[in-house]
Order: structure tokens, then C-alpha cells, then sequence
């Protein structure tokens, strides 16, 4: 808690209210350190794989001979099957507190026909309808960017919150590899603008729809528009705007 002044309609209060944290994790993979990830303070289990995951260092969960997060000193230790590269070279993304990866947008190629089927609104409302009723840390002190992955009907799968939007996606992406659940053709809900960086990681997931209650970029357009991803942003109430694919929405 932090002790703050409010001014409101002349009056100057006192009092204290609940902030949001942000933990410095140093990630090392075979007894290298690799990089600091600074995210939200819980479930760093589900980040560590999903950042992993997606920079292409394990594809499967039994890829992971040692996964240790230590909260008290801020150090995940890692230990794959496989090498990490000699060569890394970091690409600073707009992700909030500045994301990172080691690699540049790419799309992965089209989605299979199998999971090209057409998704009803309703379902598409129903996501980001149970994202927000999940959503409990930014009810409580705003600040925080949630997501979460639902099958076609829109039923909740997987949620995470994050202080940044390429960390929910990250999250999610671990915690369905932990798991072992498959997130092909699932519809992807978000808080935050969709940029570059997440429309590939959901393309690399095999997602069928993004949908956020903002803007994407030009790139993210790009990206989905390539993978054969439906892109809906700026949905709001009973209102949206698709990007891309329109003709995987199914509408009344």
C-alpha cells in the first residue's frame, strides 16, 4: 500500500491505496542469462515457459529438464534438452515496460484448413465479456492488461494478467504448454492494442481470432492477414471492427 493525497471537488483527502508491481526476473537457460523480464509478480512459471515457447527454445513440456522461479532473489533457473543459440540478438517491441524478443515478427504460414470455421459474434462478445468479469487486478487498481484464450463458442479456457500485454500472451501460451492443451483454432481476447509482436505469437499458437478492445497496428494487420487470422479490435458494447478475414465471423 502507498499513502497518496487526493484532491476531489475542493476537498484534499489522505489515505492509502493499492499499487500495481513490477518484479525484475533474471531468466537463466543452461547456465547462461539470457535476459531480464519484468512483468507481474505471480505465476512466473506460466511466463518463463511461454516466453520460451514462443522464442522457439521448447515446443513441449517434457523439453524442460529444470524449471525453477525464485521469487526472493528474482531468478528463474532453466535447463532445456536443446542448445540455446550462441547468438542472440534482442529486439526492443512496443510492448508495454518495452517487450523483447530474439527474433522479428513472422507470421509461421496459413492457419490449417481445420481450424478455418467460422466463429458466430455472439461467441466473440461472450470472450471479451468473461475476460472482463476476470479481470480482478485492474478492478482493483487498474494499470494491469489481462487476456485470454476461449474455444469457438466463446467459453473461457485460460486467463492471464500481466502489467504487459506481450506477457499475458506469453503467459498463456506457458501455461497451455504446462498443461498440454492444444490452442489451435481458439478465439484470443485482450485488453491491450494488438501489435506486431502478438499477432505473431498467436499466429505461432495456431489462434483463429484475436479480438481487443482497442486498435491494432499496421503490422499486426499484416501479420494476420497473412496467417490467416480474423482481427477484431475496438469492441465496444454491442460494436466492433474487423481487420481482417471478416469472412470467418459468422454474423446474424
Amino acid at each position: 500500500m502507498t499513502e497518496v493525497t487526493t484532491y476531489n471537488d475542493g476537498k484534499v483527502l489522505r489515505g492509502e491505496v493499492d499499487v500495481v508491481r513490477e518484479f525484475p526476473l533474471v531468466l537463466r537457460v543452461n547456465d547462461r542469462e539470457i535476459v531480464t523480464l519484468v512483468a507481474s509478480p505471480h505465476d512466473l512459471r506460466f511466463l518463463v515457459a511461454g516466453f520460451l515457447r514462443l522464442q522457439g527454445f521448447v515446443s513441449r513440456a517434457d523439453d524442460f529438464l529444470v524449471l525453477s522461479v525464485c521469487n526472493d532473489y528474482g531468478i528463474a533457473n532453466v535447463r532445456i534438452k536443446g542448445e540455446v543459440p550462441q547468438e542472440l540478438k534482442p529486439v526492443l517491441t512496443s510492448g508495454c515496460g518495452t517487450g523483447i524478443t530474439f527474433s522479428l515478427p513472422q507470421a509461421g504460414g496459413k492457419l490449417p484448413a481445420a481450424v478455418r470455421e467460422q466463429v458466430p459474434v455472439a461467441a466473440i462478445f461472450e470472450l471479451m465479456k468473461q475476460l472482463a468479469l476476470c479481470s480482478t487486478k485492474y478492478k482493483s487498481h487498474g494499470g494491469v492488461h489481462s487476456a485470454a484464450v476461449g474455444d469457438a463458442a466463446g467459453r473461457l479456457l485460460l486467463h492471464a494478467e500481466d502489467i504487459g500485454r506481450h506477457n499475458t500472451v506469453d503467459r498463456l501460451a506457458g501455461e497451455a504448454l504446462l498443461r498440454e492443451m492444444p490452442l489451435s483454432g481458439t478465439i484470443m481476447a485482450t485488453s491491450g492494442r494488438v501489435s506486431a509482436e502478438m499477432a505473431a505469437k498467436a499466429a505461432q499458437l495456431g489462434v483463429a481470432v484475436i479480438v481487443s478492445r482497442t486498435s491494432p497496428t499496421d503490422m499486426a494487420i499484416r501479420i494476420c492477414e497473412e496467417a490467416g487470422i480474423t482481427l477484431v479490435g475496438y469492441l465496444r458494447g454491442t460494436r466492433f471492427t474487423a481487420y481482417t478475414h471478416q469472412e470467418y465471423i459468422l454474423f446474424p
